[in-house]
């Protein structure tokens, strides 16, 4: 039987500290530690861009449109669990990924930003984040939600324009081996440290929620990985391992990682018909990138083309 975990309880008075932060000593996952020559890549003060065309599905049909996913290091603080300007004495390294959607659906379209911050000391398990933020802008209106890690758990917070669903602020206990969906491609790309093949509990990504209109659940959730094959996208054709999560409740992801460094996600597929496909890969400081005639890199992400997009 599948212990269902969630406990939504009032969170008035949940208060985040160095000690409320700290790794729970009874898990089995890894610690989310880099491995030697892991800040000869990724302190390197750029960051990793990846473009992707994507199919997804939504209101029961296939759309068509584009995701970036960007991966880069920064540094954050305790108390404010935010990207440092500097100066802070509770600061500790992170690496972000920001994966961010656009597609139709229709007249209108979807945004869709989901934010995932993994500590880089080794005090929380891989696949176990310190934060988590997502939100989705559409005609209809948008949602936004925050999850910050705690010592047993997370406070999860939702603010949503759709009736019954504003002004959520809870608590959500963790099993020991709990991992966050959200940080699936993380563990798929083993950064900042591999997991071992195996079964782990798992609860949905907050944009699967979002979409459910329904409130994740903990299960148990198997990771494997195959053998390297050639697989071809946009950007070329790679060799590539399929590393899949497989949960007994819920939708799972196959990602095809390169098999040698800097192991970038080629592909990634989901049993209701979701394929992300690489149109180009570039690494660069882009925040520092934002003046007139810069839009022309985004030709090297493979973005920008809309020809792809018609029926």
């Amino acid at each position: 039987m599948i212990a269902l975990w969630l406990s939504l309880t009032a969170c008035d008075g949940f208060r985040f500290t160095r000690e409320t932060a700290a790794r729970a000593p009874d898990t089995s996952l890894p610690p989310a530690l880099p491995a030697a020559g892991f800040w000869d890549r990724w302190g390197d003060g750029r960051a990793e861009l990846d473009g992707y065309r994507l199919i997804t599905p939504r209101y029961g049909a296939i759309r068509r449109g584009e995701a970036v996913q960007i991966w880069v290091t920064e540094t954050f603080t305790e108390g404010q669990r935010v990207k440092s300007d500097g100066g802070h004495p509770d600061e500790f390294p992170v690496m972000k990924l920001n994966d961010v959607r656009h597609f139709q659906t229709g007249i209108y379209d979807y945004h869709v930003l989901t934010s995932t911050f993994q500590r880089l000391d080794g005090r929380d398990p891989v696949g176990r984040p310190t934060k988590v933020t997502l939100s989705v802008q559409e005609w209809c209106g948008h949602a936004w939600e925050e999850w910050i890690a705690g010592k047993d758990g997370y406070r999860r917070m939702r603010r949503s324009y759709f009736d019954g669903e504003n002004d959520l602020d809870v608590a959500v206990e963790v099993p020991s081996d709990g991992q966050l969906a959200d940080a699936g491609a993380f563990v798929a790309r083993g950064l900042p440290a591999e997991l071992p093949p195996g079964e782990v509990d798992w609860i949905g990504s907050a944009l699967d929620s979002r979409f459910a209109h329904e409130d994740g659940v903990w299960t148990r959730a198997t990771w494997t990985r195959g053998a390297a094959e050639d697989v071809t996208v946009p950007a070329g054709t790679f060799r590539a391992v399929p590393v899949t999560v497989t949960p007994k409740q819920g939708v799972g992801t196959t990602w095809y990682v390169e098999e040698q460094e800097p192991r970038r996600i080629v592909k990634w597929t989901r049993p209701n018909g979701e394929i992300a496909e690489l149109t180009g890969s570039i690494r660069a400081p882009y925040w520092e990138q934002n003046g007139e005639g810069f839009e022309r890199m985004r030709a090297e992400l493979g973005l920008g083309d809309p020809s792809w997009l018609a029926p």
